[in-house]
């Protein structure tokens, strides 16, 4: 017995930058978009989740690996490699993206809480900033992760809703196997949407620049140092990317599940609120329900939008050759936090130009769709070349699954603006 709880804890330690961007990425955007895809086409989504998985965890994987095998970030591997139109083409199609992925975030957290409370969402928007900006400027971004991750267990109810709304599970079993395309603009959009708030640009930035913290945290302060990776790191590596984009899909795949199951079965497919979000969850906890989604869009908030800010700051630092990062404090990393409150201040003021929260959560999550394929494929070219890897260039697996995933959101992007 005690072997095995030792064995249990070994597992969790070597849990780390995987298991966070997992959670980061089920943010606000994420809860809405799957929201909008349950309700509005039933179990007609479900397949998404185990098709994501895969291409998601490879696209993770290699940005893993090139943090490791560097021993630097995403844009200053970018920087050395390529081009400078190369290397701000990847940083504007990143800062585009994350500016409106934190404005929706930031509107959605607004919207919930206003549902609970009745303070005016546009009084909390600016609020929810200012508490994520002084949180990283005043302590790091690891003890927030610490503080809100509990809050992201929230997610869970949906898993415990699915069953007691007592779907049909034989149609669940053939939606989750089978895939079901539409050739609409709607059903297209949601698909677009659902493979950019998974496999989100963010994401690769943020990964490739934890790997490196990691090392930092380890002593590692040189790049000779943290350059190469032994096989126990990498199986560390992969073990802790698999198991955070594991639990990302799996709270995707149960958002779409409850909300077909108790929305959709009842007639309600349009979206429009987060009221009208928060009902799926109503089989479980009645009007507690407003406060499950609440807490839930809270904490995923409070892991995400820093996560969204942050790979920003990571992405302009390196670029820029800055000493940046969130573990240092602002007074030794200036610009970088400037960035980061820059993106933030962007992010609040696209509140206030009249777009509904749910909406503009939703279209967030397809700006991202959009602009992920030429990031991923900036990926795949850097960690197959072995003047960037060395030894440690993808197995041909990877490069597939990523050659792949930037295949499928571009053919998913073109059918969307193509369809009547």
């Amino acid at each position: 017995m005690q072997r095995h709880n030792k064995a249990i804890q070994k597992f969790f330690a070597e849990l780390g930058p995987g298991l966070i961007t997992g959670a980061a990425d089920d943010d606000p955007s994420g809860i809405a978009t799957y929201s909008v895809g349950g309700a509005g086409f039933g179990y007609g989504l479900l397949w998404t989740a185990p098709v994501c998985f895969p291409l998601m965890a490879a696209v993770q994987l290699m940005c893993s690996r090139l943090g490791m095998a560097t021993g630097r970030g995403l844009a200053a591997v970018v920087r050395r490699r390529y081009s400078r139109w190369v290397l701000w083409g990847a940083c504007l199609l990143l800062i585009v993206a994350n500016v409106i992925n934190i404005a929706a975030d930031l509107g959605g957290m607004a919207e919930a809480t206003e549902m609970v409370t009745g303070i005016p969402s546009p009084l909390l928007t600016p609020v929810f900033a200012v508490l994520i900006v002084a949180a990283l400027f005043w302590t790091s971004y690891r003890f927030l992760a610490r503080v809100f991750k509990w809050l992201t267990l929230v997610l869970f109810a949906y898993v415990i809703t699915a069953f007691i709304a007592h779907p049909d599970w034989w149609a669940v079993l053939r939606a989750t196997l089978v895939p079901n395309i539409r050739w609409s603009r709607e059903f297209l959009s949601v698909l677009v949407g659902i493979l950019g708030t998974t496999i989100s640009p963010y994401l690769f930035f943020w990964q490739a620049a934890q790997e490196v913290e990691e090392e930092r945290a380890e002593g590692k302060n040189t790049l000779a140092k943290r350059q190469g990776a032994t096989d126990a790191e990498l199986r560390r590596a992969r073990i802790d990317v698999l198991v955070g984009m594991f639990f990302s899909n799996f709270v995707m795949y149960f958002i779409i599940l409850t909300t077909a199951a108790t929305l959709h079965a009842h007639g309600m497919t349009k979206i429009a609120t987060a009221s009208q979000a928060a009902e799926a969850l109503k089989p479980l906890a009645g009007n507690g329900a407003y406060w499950l989604f609440t807490l839930g869009l809270i904490g995923t908030g409070m892991l995400g939008v820093p996560v969204l800010a942050g790979s920003s700051a990571y992405a302009i630092a390196e670029a820029r050759s800055w000493r940046g990062s969130l573990d240092r404090k602002p007074k030794l990393a200036p610009k970088f936090y400037g960035v980061l409150a820059v993106a933030m201040v962007l992010g609040v003021a696209l509140n206030y130009v009249g777009l509904n929260a749910v909406k503009m959560l939703f279209w967030a999550a397809v700006a991202n769709g959009v602009l992920a394929p030429p990031l991923i494929v900036l990926v795949v070219l850097l960690t197959t070349d072995r003047r960037v890897m060395g030894d440690l260039v993808n197995p041909p697996l990877l490069k597939w699954l990523g050659w792949l995933a930037a295949a499928v959101m571009t053919a998913a992007a073109i059918a969307m603006f193509l369809a009547g």
